[in-house]
């Protein structure tokens, strides 16, 4: 009798799983990545995942300039077209220059490095808080889940820009500030999302043959509960990271984020907005469009892990 393939669910890993028997078992890793990579959609995030981490990696070893030297820096290069050539005549700015000569395309890559490392880092560091409060939140219940619930609610009742605005006005600009900003307006997300997850693990059954076994909740929490949890959070975690990217971009636009001498994207596209109407639009179209591929890149990477780790959504493309 053949097997019953389940609704929502790729075919093809059923049948490996079912299979795997007698062909020998494929890991669950395996059958995650080969899920994942048929989607063509998934690929192209992939690959120009891959781009924007490589240039923001090896920034200084990319850029022809350091956009950070000012001995490097010539007022008379600023706001060049691309593809025009220095004073000096030695370089040629491939994506022109902004308004203190430098070039571009190394500003870009610097740039690029200074987002994807606030970005990442502030949601690694809301996911573990949130991650945390949420599972506490969901095991402990009583007191403790409404006091979590509670002062997630009143975080999420506010737009996430007004309380990073807030806390930079009192606390000033910097990478670690920004960083702590963004983690005080993503915390909210993963401890809702754990909380859910960990009420709905907490009545299973294996919950409740650790618990009659005597097992430290510390242990239970941690060794059996978190590791059922995780999935729904990777998928969170993995959207976080483009909104984290592009708020640190709005506050850097609006003069709030980080230092002149820290730029990132968002305050290179700050810096030739006012150069928009004049036709010098190369100083933030650029980095726009870096920006825009990077939020791009990482969504289609986020969309294909929320569609491959909950088989009810997973779709062939």
């Amino acid at each position: 009798m053949s097997a019953q393939l389940k609704p929502g669910v790729n075919p093809e890993s059923q049948a490996a799983a079912a299979g795997g028997k007698t062909a020998g078992a494929e890991s669950p890793f395996a059958v995650f990545v080969r899920d994942f990579l048929v989607s063509r959609i998934a690929l192209a995030g992939i690959f120009l995942l891959a781009l924007v981490l490589l240039a923001a990696l090896f920034a200084p070893l990319l850029a022809p300039q350091n956009p950070y030297d000012l001995a490097q820096l010539d007022v008379l290069d600023s706001r060049l077209a691309p593809g025009q050539v220095s004073s000096d005549g030695k370089m040629t700015y491939v994506l022109g220059t902004d308004e203190q000569g430098r070039d571009l395309l190394s500003a870009i890559l610097y740039g690029l490095r200074i987002s994807v490392t606030v970005g990442v880092t502030s949601t690694a560091l809301a996911l573990v808080l949130g991650l945390a409060l949420g599972l506490l939140a969901g095991y402990a219940g009583g007191r403790i889940d409404t006091l979590v619930m509670r002062l997630a609610d009143i975080q999420l009742s506010f737009p996430p820009i007004l309380i990073a605005l807030i806390l930079l006005v009192l606390t000033g600009q910097g990478v670690g500030k920004i960083i702590i900003a963004l983690v005080a307006v993503q915390w909210a997300y993963y401890a809702r999302t754990a909380r859910s997850a960990a009420l709905v693990e907490r009545n299973r059954e294996y919950i409740e043959a650790a618990v009659s076994l005597g097992l430290s909740p510390a242990r239970i929490i941690f060794k059996h509960l978190l590791p059922n949890c995780l999935p729904p959070l990777i998928v969170v975690a993995a959207l976080q990271v483009g909104s984290a990217i592009s708020l640190e971009a709005t506050l850097s636009f609006l003069g709030l984020g980080l230092p002149v001498t820290e730029p990132s994207l968002g305050l290179l596209i700050a810096n030739g907005f006012q150069y928009l109407m004049s036709g010098k639009y190369w100083i933030s179209l650029y980095p726009g469009l870096a920006l825009m591929a990077t939020v791009i890149a990482i969504n289609l990477v986020a969309d294909r892990l929320r569609d491959v780790l909950n088989p009810r959504l997973q779709v062939t493309l």
